[in-house]
């Protein structure tokens, strides 16, 4: 039995110190998902909270072949998107036969080079709807039907939100022309 397992079977028998020990080993990257959702800090923190009071509540529900930290991650997501939506952000449905892409408007993004601070920095930058998709898909490896479904959207509107947000972000990174 690994520790991980070991700390999930105390918290399931009620262990504070368990409960302790699994939140200090994944607090900081279930943090940093929510933070790239719900770009205010203190309720990056209450969504952080309340993920881990649900996770800990249905513990007894968890599988021990899983991974604890992509559970506590999937509801602190769920719990983020909850937030996104009280805020009423809107997710507009777009006709996808209305979205025609020109070779001209691709960018080589090969040819590009940045640091991983631009890149946060840029991203911090894009519109709320944008930024969503673009880190739940890119950064939270979410795939896009799955997103659709959590934001009540078509796939196609997803989809082209991604492309719409990654070619912004190319935008604002060429821009600055930081290298």
């Amino acid at each position: 039995m690994s520790k991980q397992e070991a700390l999930i079977a105390m918290c399931k028998h009620g262990d504070p110190a368990a409960y302790t020990e699994l939140y200090n080993q994944h607090a900081l990257a279930v943090y940093n998902s929510i933070v790239r959702l719900v770009k205010h800090t203190a309720e990056a923190e209450d969504i952080l909270q309340e993920s881990f009071v649900a996770a800990f509540q249905g513990i007894a529900d968890f599988a021990p072949d899983g991974a604890f930290r992509a559970w506590v991650k999937r509801i602190a997501i769920n719990k983020s998107i909850d937030w996104i939506r009280k805020r009423k952000i809107s997710f507009v449905e777009l006709d996808p036969h209305l979205v025609h892409l020109s070779d001209k408007e691709l960018t080589d993004e090969t040819a590009l080079q940045f640091t991983m601070e631009t890149i946060a920095a840029a991203i911090d930058l894009l519109p709320d709807n944008y930024r969503t998709v673009f880190n739940l898909f890119a950064v939270e490896n979410i795939p896009q039907a799955e997103i659709a479904q959590m934001l009540g959207l078509e796939h196609a509107t997803v989809r082209t939100q991604y492309h719409r947000a990654k070619q912004k972000l190319l935008g604002i990174l060429t821009q600055k022309k930081v290298v």
